[in-house]
Protein backbone atom coordinates (compact mmCIF):
# COMPACT_ATOMS: atom_id res chain seq x y z
CA UNK A 1 0.00 0.00 0.00
CA UNK A 2 1.37 3.38 -1.04
CA UNK A 3 0.70 6.34 1.22
CA UNK A 4 0.67 9.95 0.16
CA UNK A 5 3.26 12.32 1.67
CA UNK A 6 0.54 14.07 3.69
CA UNK A 7 -0.66 10.77 5.16
CA UNK A 8 2.88 9.74 6.09
CA UNK A 9 3.49 13.03 7.87
CA UNK A 10 0.15 12.76 9.67
CA UNK A 11 1.03 9.25 10.87
CA UNK A 12 4.46 10.40 12.03
CA UNK A 13 2.95 13.33 13.91
CA UNK A 14 0.37 11.06 15.52
CA UNK A 15 3.14 8.66 16.58
CA UNK A 16 5.15 11.49 18.14
CA UNK A 17 2.10 12.83 20.00
CA UNK A 18 1.13 9.42 21.39
CA UNK A 19 4.67 8.54 22.44
CA UNK A 20 5.07 11.97 24.03
CA UNK A 21 1.78 11.57 25.91
CA UNK A 22 2.97 8.19 27.25
CA UNK A 23 6.61 8.81 28.03
CA UNK A 24 7.21 12.52 28.67
CA UNK A 25 5.68 12.31 32.20
CA UNK A 26 7.91 9.31 32.96
CA UNK A 27 10.93 11.22 31.69
CA UNK A 28 10.04 14.17 33.91
CA UNK A 29 9.93 11.87 36.96
CA UNK A 30 13.36 10.49 36.07
CA UNK A 31 14.89 13.93 35.56
CA UNK A 32 13.30 15.34 38.71
CA UNK A 33 14.82 12.52 40.79
CA UNK A 34 18.14 14.35 40.27
CA UNK A 35 16.69 17.78 41.10
CA UNK A 36 18.67 19.35 43.94
CA UNK A 37 15.60 21.25 45.17
CA UNK A 38 13.16 19.67 47.61
CA UNK A 39 10.21 21.07 45.67
CA UNK A 40 9.33 20.42 42.04
CA UNK A 41 10.69 23.11 39.76
CA UNK A 42 11.15 23.12 36.03
CA UNK A 43 13.68 23.29 34.70
CA UNK A 44 15.80 22.17 37.68
CA UNK A 45 18.33 24.80 38.69
CA UNK A 46 20.89 22.20 39.76
CA UNK A 47 21.27 18.45 39.89
CA UNK A 48 22.40 16.03 42.56
CA UNK A 49 22.62 12.30 43.23
CA UNK A 50 22.08 12.91 46.94
CA UNK A 51 18.43 11.86 46.84
CA UNK A 52 19.43 8.52 45.32
CA UNK A 53 21.88 7.98 48.17
CA UNK A 54 19.19 8.96 50.67
CA UNK A 55 16.77 6.48 49.10
CA UNK A 56 19.33 3.67 49.26
CA UNK A 57 19.98 4.47 52.93
CA UNK A 58 16.27 4.60 53.80
CA UNK A 59 15.19 1.58 55.84
CA UNK A 60 11.60 1.98 54.67
CA UNK A 61 12.58 1.95 51.00
CA UNK A 62 14.86 -1.08 51.40
CA UNK A 63 12.21 -3.00 53.33
CA UNK A 64 9.51 -2.16 50.77
CA UNK A 65 11.77 -3.18 47.88
CA UNK A 66 12.52 -6.54 49.51
CA UNK A 67 8.81 -7.17 50.03
CA UNK A 68 8.08 -6.24 46.42
CA UNK A 69 10.69 -8.69 45.14
CA UNK A 70 9.42 -11.45 47.42
CA UNK A 71 5.78 -10.96 46.42
CA UNK A 72 6.57 -10.68 42.71
CA UNK A 73 8.83 -13.75 42.80
CA UNK A 74 6.27 -15.92 44.60
CA UNK A 75 3.39 -14.75 42.38
CA UNK A 76 5.48 -15.43 39.27
CA UNK A 77 6.48 -18.95 40.35
CA UNK A 78 2.91 -19.94 41.27
CA UNK A 79 1.58 -18.38 38.06
CA UNK A 80 4.17 -20.30 36.03
CA UNK A 81 3.04 -23.62 37.50
CA UNK A 82 -0.71 -23.02 37.30
CA UNK A 83 -0.69 -21.08 34.04
CA UNK A 84 1.44 -23.68 32.25
CA UNK A 85 -0.73 -26.58 33.40
CA UNK A 86 -3.98 -24.94 32.29
CA UNK A 87 -2.31 -23.98 29.00
CA UNK A 88 -1.57 -27.62 28.27
CA UNK A 89 -5.09 -28.62 29.28
CA UNK A 90 -6.61 -26.05 26.91
CA UNK A 91 -4.22 -26.41 23.96
CA UNK A 92 -3.59 -30.17 23.96
CA UNK A 93 -6.93 -31.72 24.99
CA UNK A 94 -10.57 -31.45 24.01
CA UNK A 95 -13.11 -31.52 26.84
CA UNK A 96 -16.46 -30.08 27.77
CA UNK A 97 -16.26 -26.46 28.95
CA UNK A 98 -12.76 -25.83 27.60
CA UNK A 99 -13.69 -22.50 26.00
CA UNK A 100 -15.44 -21.33 29.16
CA UNK A 101 -12.45 -22.20 31.35
CA UNK A 102 -10.13 -20.42 28.92
CA UNK A 103 -12.35 -17.32 29.12
CA UNK A 104 -12.40 -17.42 32.92
CA UNK A 105 -8.60 -17.54 33.07
CA UNK A 106 -8.26 -14.51 30.79
CA UNK A 107 -11.01 -12.48 32.48
CA UNK A 108 -9.03 -11.21 35.54
CA UNK A 109 -6.71 -9.09 33.41
CA UNK A 110 -9.69 -7.46 31.68
CA UNK A 111 -11.43 -6.55 34.94
CA UNK A 112 -10.57 -3.22 36.59
CA UNK A 113 -8.03 -3.65 39.37
CA UNK A 114 -10.43 -2.10 41.88
CA UNK A 115 -13.01 -4.82 41.13
CA UNK A 116 -10.46 -7.61 41.57
CA UNK A 117 -9.13 -6.01 44.74
CA UNK A 118 -12.55 -5.58 46.33
CA UNK A 119 -13.54 -9.16 45.45
CA UNK A 120 -10.34 -10.57 46.94
CA UNK A 121 -10.65 -8.40 50.05
CA UNK A 122 -14.20 -9.63 50.66
CA UNK A 123 -13.06 -13.22 50.21
CA UNK A 124 -10.15 -12.84 52.61
CA UNK A 125 -11.93 -10.76 55.25
CA UNK A 126 -15.45 -12.22 55.22
CA UNK A 127 -14.80 -15.85 54.27
CA UNK A 128 -11.22 -16.88 54.98
CA UNK A 129 -10.50 -14.84 58.13
CA UNK A 130 -12.61 -17.13 60.26
CA UNK A 131 -11.57 -19.39 63.13
CA UNK A 132 -11.34 -22.28 60.68
CA UNK A 133 -9.00 -20.68 58.11
CA UNK A 134 -7.43 -17.83 60.14
CA UNK A 135 -5.98 -16.02 57.11
CA UNK A 136 -4.86 -12.50 57.89
CA UNK A 137 -4.20 -9.74 55.38
CA UNK A 138 -0.51 -9.43 54.63
CA UNK A 139 2.21 -10.98 52.52
CA UNK A 140 0.33 -14.15 51.56
CA UNK A 141 -2.90 -12.41 50.60
CA UNK A 142 -1.01 -9.90 48.47
CA UNK A 143 0.87 -12.73 46.72
CA UNK A 144 -2.41 -14.55 46.05
CA UNK A 145 -3.95 -11.36 44.67
CA UNK A 146 -1.00 -10.78 42.32
CA UNK A 147 -1.11 -14.38 41.15
CA UNK A 148 -4.65 -13.89 39.82
CA UNK A 149 -3.46 -11.58 37.04
CA UNK A 150 0.05 -13.06 36.64
CA UNK A 151 -1.53 -16.39 35.64
CA UNK A 152 -3.21 -14.66 32.70
CA UNK A 153 0.12 -13.46 31.31
CA UNK A 154 1.70 -16.91 31.58
CA UNK A 155 -1.39 -18.60 30.16
CA UNK A 156 -1.61 -16.32 27.12
CA UNK A 157 2.08 -16.74 26.27
CA UNK A 158 2.23 -20.51 26.69
CA UNK A 159 -1.10 -21.39 25.07
CA UNK A 160 -0.24 -19.26 22.03
CA UNK A 161 3.10 -21.04 21.65
CA UNK A 162 1.53 -24.48 22.07
CA UNK A 163 -1.10 -23.77 19.42
CA UNK A 164 1.56 -22.50 17.04
CA UNK A 165 3.90 -25.46 17.42
CA UNK A 166 1.28 -28.23 17.17
CA UNK A 167 1.73 -31.82 18.29
CA UNK A 168 3.51 -33.48 15.37
CA UNK A 169 6.97 -33.42 16.94
CA UNK A 170 5.65 -34.72 20.25
CA UNK A 171 3.81 -37.56 18.51
CA UNK A 172 6.93 -38.44 16.50
CA UNK A 173 8.99 -38.51 19.70
CA UNK A 174 6.59 -40.89 21.41
CA UNK A 175 6.36 -43.05 18.28
CA UNK A 176 10.13 -43.45 18.50
CA UNK A 177 9.82 -44.80 22.03
CA UNK A 178 10.27 -41.73 24.22
CA UNK A 179 8.27 -41.59 27.43
CA UNK A 180 5.92 -38.72 28.25
CA UNK A 181 8.52 -37.08 30.50
CA UNK A 182 11.31 -37.52 27.93
CA UNK A 183 9.10 -36.00 25.22
CA UNK A 184 8.34 -33.02 27.42
CA UNK A 185 11.99 -32.53 28.41
CA UNK A 186 13.53 -32.98 24.96
CA UNK A 187 10.80 -31.75 22.60
CA UNK A 188 8.03 -29.73 24.25
CA UNK A 189 9.99 -27.74 26.81
CA UNK A 190 12.59 -26.39 24.32
CA UNK A 191 9.70 -25.16 22.14
CA UNK A 192 7.89 -23.31 24.92
CA UNK A 193 10.93 -22.21 26.95
CA UNK A 194 11.12 -18.69 25.57
CA UNK A 195 7.36 -18.27 26.05
CA UNK A 196 7.75 -19.31 29.70
CA UNK A 197 10.62 -16.86 30.23
CA UNK A 198 8.76 -14.02 28.48
CA UNK A 199 5.62 -14.71 30.50
CA UNK A 200 7.58 -14.86 33.75
CA UNK A 201 9.29 -11.53 33.01
CA UNK A 202 5.98 -9.85 32.23
CA UNK A 203 4.34 -11.35 35.29
CA UNK A 204 7.18 -10.17 37.53
CA UNK A 205 6.99 -6.66 36.09
CA UNK A 206 3.20 -6.49 36.55
CA UNK A 207 3.41 -7.74 40.12
CA UNK A 208 6.31 -5.48 41.07
CA UNK A 209 4.45 -2.25 40.26
CA UNK A 210 0.88 -3.26 41.23
CA UNK A 211 -0.87 -0.78 43.55
CA UNK A 212 -4.65 -1.23 43.68
CA UNK A 213 -4.85 -4.97 44.36
CA UNK A 214 -1.98 -4.66 46.85
CA UNK A 215 -3.67 -1.80 48.69
CA UNK A 216 -6.91 -3.77 49.08
CA UNK A 217 -5.38 -7.11 50.07
CA UNK A 218 -2.88 -5.96 52.69
CA UNK A 219 -3.03 -4.66 56.23
CA UNK A 220 -1.37 -1.63 57.79
CA UNK A 221 2.35 -2.13 58.23
CA UNK A 222 3.00 -4.19 55.09
CA UNK A 223 4.37 -2.11 52.23
CA UNK A 224 5.60 -2.94 48.78
CA UNK A 225 7.55 -0.30 46.88
CA UNK A 226 4.52 1.14 45.00
CA UNK A 227 2.55 1.25 48.27
CA UNK A 228 5.46 3.05 49.93
CA UNK A 229 5.28 5.66 47.16
CA UNK A 230 1.51 5.98 47.58
CA UNK A 231 1.79 6.41 51.36
CA UNK A 232 4.53 9.07 51.11
CA UNK A 233 3.09 11.22 48.32
CA UNK A 234 1.43 13.54 50.84
CA UNK A 235 4.62 14.06 52.86
CA UNK A 236 6.49 17.09 51.44
CA UNK A 237 9.77 16.22 53.13
CA UNK A 238 9.84 12.86 51.36
CA UNK A 239 8.97 14.24 47.91
CA UNK A 240 12.53 14.00 46.49
CA UNK A 241 12.94 10.40 47.69
CA UNK A 242 9.50 9.54 46.30
CA UNK A 243 10.70 10.79 42.90
CA UNK A 244 13.77 8.56 43.17
CA UNK A 245 11.76 5.49 44.13
CA UNK A 246 9.25 6.19 41.34
CA UNK A 247 12.12 6.44 38.84
CA UNK A 248 13.54 3.18 40.15
CA UNK A 249 10.17 1.43 39.77
CA UNK A 250 9.94 2.73 36.19
CA UNK A 251 13.37 1.29 35.35
CA UNK A 252 12.68 -2.03 37.06
CA UNK A 253 9.34 -2.35 35.24
CA UNK A 254 10.79 -1.51 31.81
CA UNK A 255 13.61 -4.07 31.92
CA UNK A 256 11.52 -7.28 32.13
CA UNK A 257 8.97 -5.94 29.63
CA UNK A 258 11.76 -5.17 27.13
CA UNK A 259 13.30 -8.62 27.36
CA UNK A 260 9.87 -10.27 27.29
CA UNK A 261 9.08 -8.48 24.04
CA UNK A 262 12.42 -9.52 22.54
CA UNK A 263 11.80 -13.15 23.44
CA UNK A 264 8.24 -13.08 22.10
CA UNK A 265 9.03 -11.33 18.81
CA UNK A 266 12.35 -12.93 17.80
CA UNK A 267 12.02 -16.55 16.55
CA UNK A 268 15.73 -17.11 17.13
CA UNK A 269 15.06 -17.10 20.88
CA UNK A 270 12.93 -20.22 20.78
CA UNK A 271 16.05 -22.06 21.85
CA UNK A 272 17.69 -20.16 24.67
Amino acid sequence: MTLSPATRWALRLSLIVVLGFLYVPLLLVLINSFNASRIFSWPPESYTTGWWRAALESEGVRSAMIESVKVASLATVVALLLGTMISFAVARYTWFGRSSISFLFVLPIALPGIVTGVALQNAFVNVLSTDRFQIQLGFWTVAIGHTTFCIVVIFNNVVARLRRTGQSLEEASMDLGASTFQTFRLVTFPQIRSALVAGALLAFGLSFDEVIVTQLTTANGFETLPIWIFNNLSRPNNAPIVNVVAAFVIIISIIPVYFAQRLSDDPSHTRL
